[in-house]
């Protein structure tokens, strides 16, 4: 016999669980605890099967019902009522969670995890920040080429080029952890690829040839108007020609003077990869001059306003800038360069070793790995070698300390 709502109203918990029917294979379950829960059992492919319709009073006597025939309706068509109810609520979340703001929030909590630079970190947030002004809610499976390529353009207009392929870039990484992660079939960035205008690949400034880095390492050597700190920090790069960040951010922690080395962290390497460099006899002199200076703290080279803090990426140039060197003579990526060309030039040195000292690892990393180990011996004579001909550069202005 059919149920009435009265009779539904009216059903009482008992020491066991039971249920009622309604006909048509639809039935209420009632628990001991008095939950009352709507069930419809029906057949799929010969295999007995039921599916949960609702919590009663939540789903009415009559809402059942309806639920009932929708339910017949999609096995009239040969579809498994189950199957849909679990892809109806994959789409509900795909909708309501899986947006483009919320897969982008994982990637970068991920990131985290994984390690990456802050500095690296720092530049996922802005463009995952430039990504939602236009994306944040929009259901990852529901973002077009199209909708992109306004969010992209509306960068290039200000002629920002390389920031807008920038962002490309990280909105591809966020469509494909989406795919990685089952939430996504496809990366519409793939199709951008030549939508953009090409930015002008320009180098970071550096003097390459000898009597120009010298120029450069005479400034510096005799430059007195920055901190003692920032004045310390120019003559390691011109010694040791690490990346500037590598550099400002190093703690005492990293550094054996005795045994003349440095270890920076992985954490900082744009390689990921832990790196020893050797200190020749000039920078070990440098770093105790300058500890002994400072006084303590955990920096290296601290921020004039915070010793907690590194120095910031644009005092060095803005030293530079002192000197007269304009922008596109040197800069403080630019020892990189200045060094890597005369120490090939010179001919003194095996390249592989050079590019060992530089951290630069090619595709076949298990190969720089062993090179950074075999070529230490020549690395440790190469750091002197170095810091002899920054020795004789600087000596015609007559400071070496």
């Amino acid at each position: 016999m059919p149920l009435t709502d009265t009779m539904v109203r009216n059903l009482k918990p008992r020491e066991k669980s039971f249920k009622v029917s309604d006909g048509g294979r639809l039935f209420l379950h009632i628990t001991k605890t008095g939950s009352k829960l709507w069930r419809l059992a029906y057949d799929f492919d010969g295999k007995a099967k039921s599916l949960s319709l609702g919590k009663y009073p939540a789903v009415t006597l009559a809402q059942a019902r309806e639920r009932r025939a929708e339910t017949k309706a999609l096995l009239a068509s040969g579809i498994d009522p189950s199957a849909q109810k679990k892809a109806d609520k994959i789409e509900r979340a795909a909708k309501t969670e899986d947006t483009f703001s919320n897969i982008a929030d994982e990637l970068l909590a991920k990131l985290e995890k994984e390690g990456k630079a802050e500095g690296t970190m720092r530049q996922k947030r802005r463009f995952i920040s430039l990504a939602n002004a236009d994306l944040a809610d929009r259901p990852i499976t529901e973002v077009t080429a199209a909708e992109i390529l306004t969010a992209l353009k509306r960068v290039e207009a200000k002629g920002n080029y390389e920031t807008a392929r920038r962002l490309r870039t990280t909105i591809g990484q966020v469509f494909r952890y989406a795919i990685a992660t089952a939430r996504a079939e496809n990366d519409p960035t793939f199709a951008l690829r030549d939508a953009l205008i090409a930015p002008k690949v320009t180098h970071m400034a550096a003097a390459t040839s000898r009597e120009d880095y010298a120029r450069v390492v005479k400034a510096i050597w005799n430059y007195h108007s920055g901190s003692i700190t920032t004045r310390a920090a120019l003559k390691l790069m011109a010694l040791l020609y690490t990346r500037p960040g590598e550099m400002r951010q190093a703690y005492w922690s990293e550094f054996d003077l005795d045994a003349a080395t440095w270890t920076v962290p992985a954490s900082r390497m744009k390689m990921r990869r832990e790196h020893v460099k050797p200190l020749p006899a000039l920078a070990v002199d440098i770093l105790r001059r300058l500890k002994s200076e400072q006084g303590g703290g955990d920096r290296v080279f601290p921020s004039t306003f915070s010793r907690d803090r590194p120095m910031s990426e644009n005092t060095m140039n803005q030293a530079l800038r002192r000197m007269g060197f304009e922008k596109d003579e040197m800069t403080s990526h630019g020892f990189r360069a200045s060094a890597s060309s005369l120490l090939n030039e010179s001919g003194l040195w095996n390249p592989d070793a050079i590019e060992a000292e530089l951290a630069h690892i090619g595709s076949n990393q298990i190969r720089a790995a062993y090179h950074r180990a075999t070529y230490w011996e020549e690395r440790v004579k190469m750091a002197d070698w170095w810091a002899g001909e920054i020795g004789k550069m600087a000596l015609h202005q007559g400071h070496l300390r």
